[in-house]
């Protein structure tokens, strides 16, 4: 008898090296001969069935049938030999339609449209479903109960299973409303201040929402969480192609004066306030007609922050860079003892890449600062020693000025 039993347990143990082996060639055979069929092909979509080893996985399948339909040849083993073989194929069967679903986001994301319409976190929803089914299947089969008695009792811990699924399901409706209202895509920049976020968006998923800022580091936000926190979001910059420029030169009030004729004449030497001069005096001549006694504030009279005021706009609009259909403003803001009086660009250049983007500013402030003398105004700087000398003649004493 023992001589037997030992017999049993060597037969079943060359089943299942038997099972083993079959697994093994079939690996060899069936995966050879798939990618060789596949690296053929001239479409890219088909080597992501390789990329997400759904192959693999399907012929995972072949030792499970073969122990689950031939254990029944050792009696001994047979209800504990298919029992596993159940769940077995089972975790097999969930292992394959999850890689499928990969395999289906993947291939969705080959698409133009994948863009605007992420479906990862439709995915992930998907597979925990098909998680939760597959235990449910595997748990009644070992109790050798229905699965909806066991999904009955389930429903009677409705609110412990919404306490331990409470974050899936605030981001799964946090998914629905972004993707339905397309507030966040792959590769937008956002701000998010209260996370720390400034960067770009590298992934989107059930749960969690990657961005990689700018300085290499990568932050996981709680998908939900931009639904209860404002971000900002620079899609329509890229989108429009232009970038605001919304920068202050802080002027000296203390420079500010009214022009003499001498000064005025001077400044029309300069080519884009020639002919706003010539209309000003125009209109200033007819204004102050009755002016006899020629006070200053009894008339109307320029002013070198107005005429300069007038040269900001228009060397921005002569400039190839400044986008002309856009918001385009030159104004002043509120003065303030320890600022001075802020004089206020505003409007778009057709430059969105940060660094260009940057430079393009500078060399337009750059430009602005250094024409600030021809005026006879300066740039408020708090306790700065101020030489009181006339900077108009100061300015048109510059090398190369034809006087």
């Amino acid at each position: 008898m023992e001589f037997l039993g030992l017999n049993i347990w060597i037969r079943f143990a060359l089943f299942l090296f038997a099972i083993f082996f079959s697994y093994w060639i079939s690996k060899i055979v069936i995966l050879s001969l798939f990618k060789k069929i596949l690296q053929k092909t001239k479409s890219k979509r088909d080597d992501l069935i390789l990329k997400n080893k759904l192959l693999h996985a399907l012929v995972l399948l072949i030792p499970g049938i073969l122990l689950y339909y031939f254990v029944n040849l050792f009696p001994r083993f047979e209800y504990y030999g298919q029992k596993i073989a159940f769940i077995y194929l089972t975790c097999v069967f969930v292992l394959i339609l999850s890689r499928f679903l990969n395999f289906c986001n993947d291939l969705y994301n080959t698409f133009e449209i994948s863009k605007n319409r992420p479906i990862k976190g439709y995915i992930q929803l998907i597979k925990i479903f098909i998680y939760i089914i597959g235990s449910i299947f595997i748990i009644s089969y070992l109790l050798d109960k229905s699965p909806w008695g066991i999904l009955s009792g389930i429903g009677a811990l409705t609110a412990v299973v919404l306490i331990i699924f409470r974050d899936t399901i605030l981001s799964f409706v946090a998914s629905l409303q972004i993707n339905s209202y397309g507030l966040l895509r792959v590769g937008d920049w956002i701000e998010m201040p209260s996370f720390g976020v400034d960067g770009d968006v590298i992934d989107i998923s059930l749960h969690v929402v990657k961005v990689q800022n700018f300085d290499k580091t990568i932050i996981t936000v709680p998908t939900h969480k931009f639904l209860d926190n404002s971000f900002k979001n620079w899609r329509g910059m890229y989108e429009v192609g232009a970038r605001r420029i919304k920068r202050s030169i802080l002027i000296d009030q203390s420079s500010v004066r009214f022009l003499s004729p001498e000064e005025v004449n001077r400044l029309k030497k300069i080519k884009l306030i020639e002919g706003y001069l010539r209309k000003k005096e125009e209109e200033l001549a007819k204004a102050n007609a009755e002016n006899k006694d020629r006070i200053v504030l009894n008339g109307r009279y320029l002013t070198n922050l107005g005429t300069y005021r007038a040269y900001v706009v228009n060397y921005l609009q002569r400039h190839p860079r400044v986008v002309k259909n856009l918001t385009f403003l030159v104004r002043h803001l509120q003065p303030e003892a320890s600022k001075g009086l802020p004089l206020e660009i505003y409007c778009f250049v057709d430059e969105t890449r940060w660094a260009e983007y940057e430079r393009l500013q500078a060399d337009i402030f750059d430009h602005l600062l250094a024409a600030l003398p021809f005026f006879g105004l300066r740039a408020y700087q708090r306790n700065a020693l101020v030489d009181k000398r006339d900077e108009v003649a100061k300015a048109f004493e510059w090398p190369g000025f034809d006087k």
